[in-house]
């Protein structure tokens, strides 16, 4: 498996073009992208997993049905405005977006996954959106435009690809997403849209989409919130005539975990007011799913946020979490290193040099291990410090 320099995201693999216009969704005659398009040059099976919010958007539930139905040529999304609780409006406006683009792309509306994200609670401006469907030029360097289109609160384009040597050929993966804000395991604030080339069935794609989400997306948190829109969308279009069967599905999905994981690590990195970045390993746990309950709640512990935005090596907070977690912990028989440091082991504390942890809390990036020591479960998760500017940023979200 080799990761690719070229640079085209959704369009790397073959088959697939992309582009985007301003629309103005937001706020009329605004020069700024956000209307994007990805079309597939032929009917490609669909993958997806959404969020787990029990108050969902309109193009969540349109592209569900969708994706469920049958094969899908292309995904219309806009940024600026959820769709979300906009009651049968809102259902109205989804169906009208998809039937704008499955008329630019030459299809059916069935055909077309929709995706929206920004402000809650707004109808959406369709007597701008679909005249600008209309107008929207779609080529392989379309994918920047269309990675820029979908971002709310970002600061850059997230983009990831990989090229796979499988026995038949060689199949290619490539991907953008969205996300800053809102981010917390079992979907965040996530727009996440995923192109293969490869000739897969559906049901062994959605498998493989729910396997690759587990590991990255539903193991991120910014701050602990998750959204109404959330939707990770994977097509395959089978255009490098590679089929994916039982004995090339291990590879192929740990080719899609990787591209996943590299978005969900982007998205982390780039969160609102985030300065730094941290991962928490969970080894030695009962069970796996102990292990990621004990990682995801480090990961969202408040204190523990807190701490690392400080550079305070308060590590204490991180043991603390991981008892309340759920996961079945023994203090007597756990232990913790920080950036490689050993800070407490097999229930004792450990003699540690003062500046040499505070450096470790003053990083950028910070390595937090936890071995719980009662079983092989392991769990990885990233988390990021809780910062004075997220609270200024969505203390002004919609000003």
């Amino acid at each position: 498996m080799a990761v690719s320099a070229v640079g085209r995201g959704v369009t790397f693999a073959r088959g697939f073009t992309a582009g985007a216009v301003a629309a103005g969704v937001k706020h009329a005659g605004t020069a700024r992208l956000d209307l994007a398009l990805i079309v597939s040059d032929r009917p490609a099976a669909a993958g997806a997993v959404f969020t787990t919010n029990q108050v969902i958007a309109a193009p969540c539930v349109l592209s569900r049905r969708h994706a469920s139905g049958g094969p899908l040529r292309a995904i219309v999304v806009n940024s600026g405005n959820a769709n979300a609780c906009t009651g049968v409006q809102g259902e109205q406006d989804a169906l009208a977006m998809a039937a704008a683009a499955a008329a630019r792309v030459g299809c059916v509306a069935t055909e077309i996954a929709v995706a929206s994200t920004g402000v809650i609670g707004v109808p959406l401006p369709m007597e701008r959106i679909a005249p600008a469907l209309a107008t929207v030029q779609t080529s392989l360097g379309g994918w920047d435009d269309a990675s820029r289109a979908i971002m709310t609160t970002d600061t850059r384009p997230k983009v990831a690809e990989r090229e796979i040597a499988l026995g038949g050929g060689t199949v290619r993966i490539g991907g953008i997403a969205k996300g800053a804000g809102m981010i917390h395991p079992n979907m965040a604030t996530l727009l996440v849209f995923v192109t293969t080339d490869a000739a897969i069935d559906a049901a062994r794609l959605q498998g493989a989409v729910a396997a690759a989400a587990r590991h990255s997306f539903n193991a991120i948190s910014i701050d602990g919130d998750t959204s109404t829109n959330d939707t990770l969308l994977v097509l395959a279009n089978g255009a490098s005539g590679v089929t994916i069967g039982e004995a090339e599905l291990t590879e192929f999905t740990a080719g899609l975990a990787g591209i996943c994981l590299d978005l969900a690590r982007a998205v982390v990195a780039d969160g609102e007011g985030v300065t730094k970045v941290f991962e928490v390993q969970v080894s030695g746990a009962e069970t796996e799913a102990d292990a990621e309950r004990a990682a995801r709640t480090i990961t969202t512990s408040n204190l523990v946020k807190t701490a690392i935005n400080g550079g305070d090596p308060n590590w204490g907070r991180i043991l603390a979490a991981a008892g309340r977690s759920g996961a079945r912990v023994d203090a007597s028989r756990a232990s913790v290193r920080i950036g490689g440091i050993t800070v407490f082991a097999t229930g004792s504390l450990r003699p540690v040099d003062d500046a040499a942890i505070r450096a470790v809390f003053g990083r950028a990036e910070i390595a937090i291990e936890v071995d719980l020591g009662l079983g092989d479960g392991v769990a990885r998760a990233w988390g990021t410090d809780l910062s004075a500017e997220y609270v200024r940023i969505n203390a002004d979200y919609t000003t």
